[in-house]
């Protein structure tokens, strides 16, 4: 299957479970770049479940859009589970959806440190009221690979949240 047919597919799923569900969904980007909002918007009636998404690539982004703590960024840097939580709290508190997504992490080919390396992804998914869950994945491949893979990845954890599956 092809990469993009398959977010294409990822896609469509998170659209018929949160469709289901009467749900919507918001997103906080980072290291995706808004890979994550193509995807979604790129199913027809999107609208009715995806409400909004925020591409925060700067750490000055994520506290002005998103409300992230200085001390978070600096204590813990911007590709970190403390990062993400407050990415997708940040998320749902600027926005009308029920549910969110955040991701960021190092995808290449700079920008790695010792304790993480490129392909480090954080990822975190919060239903409006409900527990956040947030998630480590060390992705293989090149900058794109990476971020196809967050990609996927972050549509997969909407799909799990709600007991789908993929």
């Amino acid at each position: 299957m092809a990469e993009d047919d398959e977010l294409y597919q990822l896609a469509g799923q998170v659209g018929a479970a949160l469709r289901e569900r009467g749900l919507t969904l918001a997103a906080a980007e980072s290291c995706t770049g808004g890979w994550v909002c193509q995807a979604v918007t790129d199913i027809p009636g999107s609208s009715a479940w995806f409400d909004r998404g925020f591409v925060t690539y700067t750490n000055a982004a994520k506290q002005e859009l998103l409300g992230v703590p200085h001390a978070v960024l600096a204590g813990h840097g911007a590709v970190s589970e403390q990062t993400v939580r407050a990415m997708a709290a940040g998320a749902l508190r600027n926005s009308g959806a029920d549910c969110a997504l955040a991701v960021s992490g190092i995808a290449g080919p700079g920008g790695a440190t010792a304790d993480k390396p490129v392909g480090t992804v954080w990822f975190a998914w919060q239903p409006r009221g409900g527990v956040c869950l947030a998630r480590r994945e060390q992705f293989d491949g090149d900058r794109r690979a990476v971020r196809r893979q967050a990609t996927a990845t972050a549509l997969r954890g909407i799909l799990a949240l709600y007991g789908a599956t993929p």
